[in-house]
């Protein structure tokens, strides 16, 4: 069910932005119609399965159950964000890079509203640093903001894991001091953090699904399934009560999948070429996520420079566009996965672009 998740969201984030920006999106829109529409306005919701993913993904790792041993923690913890930031960063370096040269080739092509301008020295260095949102610098691609977001959550869990490590009587209390902590994490993103749309660049504004994620880890692995499931429930359940957002309601609906773990016995979902082919798409869904703009930028200043008028040869644009960013997303995969180590599967990503800010941030967060 999590490449299940990651394949299919990942999908509908690249048609999202496909429907979204640039020109041939605008010309091949009147015959997509509702289509576009609807991935215009919905399909953006799919970043609350990777951040539910996240969460789950990195409990498993790190925190499996509350009263997990505390292992190397605390003196683990500069290591386990080193590797963190070893799996985020070469990608992230590689679509930086080539965001700036395909926004400088569609420059030269020709100019319509979504090509970005070259960027200022600072504004690049915030956007190698993941600081362009906490430093006001416009981002330089779609979905940096998240690679940031993924990495505070990230650290976030790893210092609670060191926390954990403090000596207090016996240790007895540890579990349910750990439970306490990410519920009220948890709650308190839900309930107060989530809703105030200035907070959309640190980690507690999304810690709400995050920390979904992680109960359905621990509803996995621990044999108090229908507490876990039942807290999931009253958590979202509060949350959408007190307001109601779909993007909290679709990640409620992942944590449950994911707690209950529906799908076990689904066999056509366990066929070997759907398998396969759900598992290819999970695997490369962070560097399609990453690569995708840039490449979307190129194909649409080249149709747009050829057919500027043609809504039949934009809609191919958009399909082209599509199959290169699956292209590019898996050699860039390939090339960055080292002899191993296995596959690059850093939590995928999904955010908006920048040059219609007042558009995606407050759409896709």
């Amino acid at each position: 069910m999590v490449d299940l998740g990651k394949a299919v969201a990942s999908q509908l984030i690249v048609l999202h932005h496909l429907a979204l920006y640039g020109p041939m999106s605008d010309v091949a829109g009147m015959l997509a119609g509702d289509l576009r529409e609807w991935l215009v306005d919905q399909a953006r919701l799919a970043v609350q399965v990777f951040l539910v993913i996240g969460g789950f993904l990195a409990a498993r790792g790190m925190l499996p159950t509350p009263d997990a041993p505390v292992g190397r923690f605390p003196a683990a913890l500069p290591r386990t964000l080193w590797r963190r930031l070893q799996r985020l960063v070469p990608p992230y370096a590689v679509a930086l890079l080539a965001a700036v040269a395909c926004a400088f080739f569609a420059r030269a092509l020709g100019e319509y509203p979504d090509i970005p301008e070259a960027p200022t020295a600072g504004q690049f260095i915030a956007n190698a640093l993941m600081l362009q949102d906490v430093l006001g610098e416009p981002a330089l691609s779609a979905g940096l903001w998240y690679v940031a977001i993924d990495l505070q959550l990230y650290a976030l869990l790893a210092l609670l894991c060191a926390g954990r490590a403090v000596r207090v009587g016996d240790g007895a209390w540890r579990g349910t001091a750990t439970a306490l902590a990410v519920l009220l994490l948890t709650a308190g993103a839900l309930l107060v953090f989530n809703r105030d749309r200035t907070l959309d660049i640190w980690a507690p504004y999304f810690f709400g699904a995050y920390g979904l994620g992680i109960l359905a880890q621990w509803a996995q692995a621990t044999p108090h399934r229908v507490w876990w499931t039942t807290l999931i429930v009253l958590l979202t359940g509060l949350a959408l009560l007190v307001e109601w957002r779909s993007r909290l309601a679709l990640a409620g609906t992942v944590a449950l999948v994911l707690a209950l773990d529906v799908g076990r016995s689904w066999r056509w979902l366990r066929a070997g070429p759907l398998q396969r082919l759900l598992a290819f798409l999970s695997r490369i869904s962070y560097t399609v996520f990453l690569l995708h703009y840039p490449v979307m930028l190129v194909v649409g200043a080249v149709v747009y420079r050829l057919w500027p008028a043609s809504p039949e040869m934009h809609l191919v644009g958009l399909l082209v566009a599509w199959g290169l960013a699956l292209l590019a997303g898996w050699g860039l995969e390939r090339l960055l996965a080292s002899p191993g180590s296995g596959p690059l599967r850093p939590s995928p990503i999904q955010a908006p672009s920048v040059w219609r800010a007042s558009i995606s941030k407050g759409l896709s967060r």
